[in-house]
């Protein structure tokens, strides 16, 4: 791992709030991710699981942990299960952790190796009296492959079919949510790494630029400062590409006076990072293109207003809508009668602002929560309202990291150059 040493009492403070959502007599039981192949004999790079990683810090495959608070013995509460290095392994692919290792990055005095787990399994599995399993449940979830996790769920459900199985996921929803200090700081370098791949940019970009170029900036400016790299796929669109929301190709030349839509941020130690900003090629905005950036601006500067604690999504989601449509109307872009007669499931200004302004973030860049429960402490949201004009060739979106706290919230991304002026001043400052 390029990061540094996480502190391990994000993992055992993590695993405590889990325990205690538990139902008595219960075994918890989280497995590692795949290594997914590519062709012939080469394979993807390793990222775990999240779930596993929020409660150990262990960040290699073949592991499993187990927890269960009322095993009869009052000692393996906890149990971590990992691989074994062996010579060939340590040869070819470097030394997996060691159980000392492993004990000093999650906290767990017992650790076993990876093969052993069968074998230690029977000597506890008949003290319980039910499994939690865990599973992807995201709410945007579109995986058709079975997963390491769903194969040890179907195994362990068909060799033990009178235990009762609990779900992991409505948990580690609720606890996951609400982020520790070690994750928001966390979080904070992952902004920074962003921070400073931004600001390379800016004296990089020019018309004649290719976008691909772009997003090699950014990668060598994250790598160097020990992130794995892109938190997601890069979105960097430039013209029109900037309409199509999830654009990825990043193949096409920069062209003098376009806008180029920047959709990167570094991930750091598993824990993403999101931000979006839009930027002109030539280092100077148009006086239509000014216009639509300071709409969007605007409505993120209110929507950034509204989040914090008590603040509901279904209240959140409307006010930003009425945001949005008044700017569009001062924009031109929507009429009076439009809104007159629009459809409440699918208002006016879903034609040019038609996603979300806002979702979880964390170790995942759609990090887990629950929309339908109040904002608290602790939550981390992206704001990121855009207006997207294909007639013109233009889309603007403006994103940043906010951190819901008692007294309001806190933008982890303050620092990262947000008006159109500071930016036009930061391109032709060389």
């Amino acid at each position: 791992m390029k990061y540094s040493a996480i502190k391990k009492d994000l993992f055992i403070d993590a695993r405590k709030n889990f325990v205690k959502h538990m139902k008595p007599g219960a075994m918890a039981l989280f497995v590692s991710n795949d290594i997914l192949p590519t062709n012939a004999d080469g394979s993807f790079g390793f990222v775990q699981n999240s779930d596993l990683f929020y409660l150990s810090g262990i960040d290699q495959e073949d592991t499993i942990l187990m927890l269960f608070p009322d095993v009869k013995d009052g000692k393996h509460k906890e149990v971590l299960f990992i691989k074994e290095t062996s010579e060939l392994i340590a040869i070819w692919e470097g030394a997996k952790l060691t159980k000392k290792q492993a004990t000093e990055v999650s906290g767990i005095e017992h650790v076993y190796w990876f093969h052993e787990f069968d074998k230690v399994f029977k000597t506890l599995v008949f003290q319980s009296e039910s499994f939690y399993l865990n599973s992807n449940e995201h709410t945007r979830r579109y995986i058709d492959m079975e997963t390491a996790q769903t194969r040890f769920n179907k195994q362990l459900m068909a060799n033990y079919p009178l235990h009762k199985v609990e779900r992991s996921a409505p948990i580690m929803h609720k606890i996951r949510s609400v982020k520790h200090p070690v994750e928001i700081e966390l979080i904070r370098q992952a902004c920074n790494i962003t921070e400073k791949g931004f600001r390379r940019l800016l004296g990089f970009v020019k018309p004649g630029v290719w976008e691909y170029e772009i997003e090699a900036e950014l990668i060598h400016e994250f790598v160097r400062n020990r992130s794995r790299g892109f938190a997601y796929g890069p979105i960097v669109a430039s013209g029109p590409n900037a309409c199509v929301l999830h654009y990825v190709d990043n193949n096409k030349k920069c062209k003098d006076g376009d806008v180029i839509l920047l959709d990167v941020a570094a991930e750091y130690a598993n824990y993403a990072s999101d931000m979006t900003r839009a930027i002109p090629v030539n280092g100077r905005y148009t006086k239509r293109q000014k216009q639509v950036y300071n709409a969007v601006l605007r409505v993120m500067q209110a929507a950034t207003k509204m989040l914090k604690p008590g603040m509901t999504f279904e209240k959140y989601n409307k006010a930003v809508g009425d945001l949005m449509t008044e700017e569009l109307l001062k924009l031109r872009l929507l009429k009076s009668g439009d809104v007159k007669k629009q459809n409440p499931n699918w208002p006016a200004y879903k034609k040019y602002f038609m996603h979300g302004t806002s979702h979880f973030l964390g170790l995942d860049v759609h990090d887990v929560g629950f929309f339908y429960e109040p904002m608290q402490a602790g939550n981390v949201f992206t704001c990121e309202p855009g207006i997207y004009i294909p007639e013109e060739g233009l889309g603007i979106r403006l994103e940043n990291n906010i951190l819901i706290t008692k007294n309001g919230n806190e933008d982890l991304m303050k620092n990262i150059p947000l008006e159109a002026e500071e930016i036009e001043d930061l391109m032709n400052s060389k």
